[in-house]
């Protein structure tokens, strides 16, 4: 239970406070919370991975899990793209194995057809050699995760300061019980579809709204649906998730998805723990707030870690 009070109440500070989730951090914003976080624990292993700006001259390796492990031999996604353009540069987050890479490329240079949008905005994929983040995201750390944004590529390109601190678009309706319509059209419906059918696509996740908006949009066919799975957050843009490369055995993958679309009581209940977190948060307990537990340590991840975060 304690974790679950935790859980909704930063779920609820965070919507109520949009400006505050790290898709929309400003450039300002995300500077300050990394500058504290560096300082607050220096030989965290988020703070060793997260000062490294380049990536080590390996072979190309995920090792480890999606939420501990870390990335040899990453490729940059190239900042400008025919039909794609990476966000929030100054977080040198737009690196990922070369199978995430060459996905990317595949679903941007398709997005035109399947959306009729110019392209995709790219989010945080992950750290020249993966780990840990001084920011955001307990995933993201062996380069096959990638966040793309719900808001369609413009026709101009973005300046640099246009890249760090315009807002995408909260796809939530205002009681965070189903999409705006406002804002969500069939297009996205049909993007994510997309991507759920490429069988390297692991997972994809999504707001508990948004999965709302997706089920009943898929009409009798929900099966593409079984990777498509709610968490919080993600009203912004969608996470792309790759499996683990064939043969690689420095990476952990997860199960395989079995529990079916997804469409029933498992989404009422994700909707309305969102629903109480937001409008009716738990009060606080009286006393002091509870010591907040360390990050994660170098010792925590794999050891060929060690060996990534040391070489040239």
């Amino acid at each position: 239970m304690r974790n679950t009070s935790r859980i909704a109440a930063l779920l609820a500070s965070l919507a109520l406070l949009p400006t505050a989730g790290l898709a929309q951090s400003t450039a300002e914003q995300e500077a300050k919370t990394r500058a504290a976080n560096i300082a607050a624990y220096p030989d965290a292993a988020r703070a060793l991975f997260g000062q490294k700006t380049t990536p080590a001259s390996m072979q190309a390796r995920a090792i480890g899990n999606y939420a501990r492990g870390c990335l040899a031999g990453a490729e940059a996604l190239p900042i400008d793209g025919p039909s794609w353009q990476v966000m929030r540069l100054n977080r040198n987050r737009n690196w990922g194995h070369p199978v995430l890479i060459d996905y990317l490329e595949k679903l941007a240079r398709d997005v035109p057809r399947i959306t009729g949008w110019p392209g995709l905005l790219v989010g945080d994929m992950s750290q020249p050699r993966g780990g840990p983040m001084v920011t955001g995201h307990a995933s993201h750390q062996i380069g096959l995760d990638a966040d793309v944004w719900l808001t369609p590529m413009p026709k101009g390109r973005l300046d640099r300061e246009e890249r760090e601190n315009m807002s995408a678009v909260n796809m939530a309706r205002a009681d965070w019980r189903d999409v705006d319509p406002r804002n969500w059209t069939p297009a996205h419906t049909r993007l994510i579809k997309a991507v759920a059918a490429e069988p390297r696509v692991e997972r994809i996740f999504v707001n508990p709204a948004l999965k709302v908006a997706l089920c009943r949009e898929a009409g009798a066919d929900k099966s593409w649906l079984e990777k498509v799975r709610p968490i919080w957050g993600h009203n912004y843009h969608f996470h792309i998730r790759m499996a683990c490369p064939a043969g690689m055995a420095s990476c952990q993958g997860q199960e395989p998805p079995n529990f079916g679309d997804g469409c029933g009581s498992e989404l009422s209940g994700w909707v309305e723990r969102q629903y109480q977190a937001i409008f009716h948060p738990p009060e606080p307990k009286p006393g002091p707030k509870p010591k907040p537990k360390p990050p994660m340590s170098l010792d925590a991840l794999p050891p060929e870690c060690r060996q990534v975060l040391v070489a040239r």
